[in-house]
């Protein structure tokens, strides 16, 4: 596995351009990172088991005193619940504990307020809400059975990249939204230059955890699907334990090291934390990568046209630009932005665009992105008619089954797009 500069790589190393401390800002974001995964034992007790038990003692006595007996044992299955949350909070203190160390922050800040490097009590709701999500997404990419999900998305980007490539060695492949690094993580063990790139915090600490952290396979515990309370057929279902990671990267990489070389060459992997569009429409990563593999990322961008610039940009000329997903634009119930907002950009910074936040949304069909892919300057080589259905993080025994029905397409940069 190879560092570079402003990639995470080093279980203890965060170098390069990448220093969050430095920036106000980025500081402040990180810091509510950091908290919420420190809040995530207590947010999951007090609003998933402590609020039930109050709820449950306000029905009639006799109600109550009914349903916590066989076969119903409501309040021991409050207790179980209990100890899943502990069990999931081991994994957010563990991403916890690397984060600190990996920035050198203190466990337990002095000073309050005035602290610059007091990070306590500074997250959200909204920034636990992730914390929540962050473990539960290690279901799906970093559980045996969250294999299903993978393979229907992961998969297929392996397929494309083997047809058009071959043996071909040192490959380069980006991976925008590259989440917990599972794809990633794959790419390399099949022997191409994998990078991915992820803005979240909440996503980068816990991708770094698995990736270089963890000890050994299926050593840590965790209950998916414990916080569910509707669409249950059984106490079991919610209760399902399953093991993380599915697979320790560091042995598994050291043993493809270990076995003779094919001719390929070395698959490597890093990640940068930045921006997708500032970090890959710069020139300096002008004609960079052989691939760009983009699963479920295009519908988070607020302007997809930015999307397919930074593309365009990195992607080498005849490179390919791989995609799987939906069209769930993240940005659809957002606040408009107003004149006045937009009158304060200048022309200089229309024309330098300012990442993610930029002002200015809109979303496409899927008729629409194909046209715009097409006129942007690529040649589209292959698309599935009918995408297989998958779910995301999805029980698969629940009542309520949300399918995503995923296109899956493979573009190709023209040679002469600029």
């Amino acid at each position: 596995m190879n560092q570079q500069p402003g990639k995470e790589q080093n279980p203890d190393e965060w170098e390069g351009d990448f220093d969050p401390l430095a920036d106000p800002e980025e500081r402040k974001v990180l810091f509510a990172a950091l908290d919420s995964f420190r809040q995530y034992r207590r947010s999951a007790h007090l609003n998933t088991t402590h609020r039930r038990r109050q709820s449950f003692y306000a029905l009639p006595s006799a109600h109550w005193d009914l349903l916590s007996k066989p076969p119903y044992s409501i309040l021991d299955n409050f207790n179980q619940v209990d100890d899943a949350i502990d069990a999931n909070a081991e994994i957010a203190d563990a991403i916890l504990s690397n984060g600190l160390e990996a920035f050198g922050l203190p466990a337990n800040p002095d000073g309050g307020e005035d602290n610059p490097n007091n990070w306590h009590n500074t997250a959200t709701g909204s920034d636990i809400g992730k914390a929540h999500s962050t473990v539960r997404q290690f279901y799906r990419d970093w559980s045996a059975e969250g294999a299903l999900e993978r393979d229907q998305c992961y998969k297929p980007v392996l397929n494309d990249l083997h047809e058009l490539f071959g043996s071909q060695p040192h490959i380069s492949v980006l991976v925008p939204g590259a989440g917990l690094g599972r794809l990633v993580f794959e790419l390399c063990v099949a022997g191409y230059c994998a990078e991915g790139n992820e803005i979240s915090y909440h996503q980068l600490l816990a991708s770094n955890w698995a990736l270089n952290h963890t000890e050994k396979a299926n050593a840590h515990p965790l209950y998916p699907f414990a916080l569910q309370f509707s669409n249950l057929k059984s106490r079991k279902q919610q209760l399902k334990r399953v093991m993380i990671p599915d697979v320790h990267p560091a042995s598994t990489i050291a043993a493809q090291m270990a076995e003779p070389d094919d001719g390929r060459g070395m698959g490597t992997m890093s990640m940068s934390a930045a921006d997708f569009l500032v970090q890959y429409a710069s020139p300096s990563q002008r004609d960079t990568f052989d691939a760009v593999a983009t699963v479920f990322f295009i519908d988070t961008a607020p302007n997809l046209i930015r999307y397919i610039e930074t593309i365009r940009n990195c992607l080498r000329p005849g490179g390919y630009w791989i995609n799987i997903g939906p069209l769930l634009w993240h940005w659809e119930d957002s606040k408009t932005s107003s004149k006045n907002d937009a009158s304060q950009q200048s022309a200089a910074d229309t024309d330098k665009h300012q990442g993610i936040g930029e002002l200015g949304r809109v979303e496409l069909t899927e008729e629409e992105v194909i046209a715009l892919i097409h006129q942007m300057g690529f040649e589209l080589v292959k698309k599935d008619p009918e995408g297989s259905s998958c779910g995301y993080i999805q029980d698969p025994e629940s009542m309520l089954q949300n399918l995503y029905r995923p296109a899956h397409w493979v573009a190709r940069k023209g040679p002469e797009t600029c």
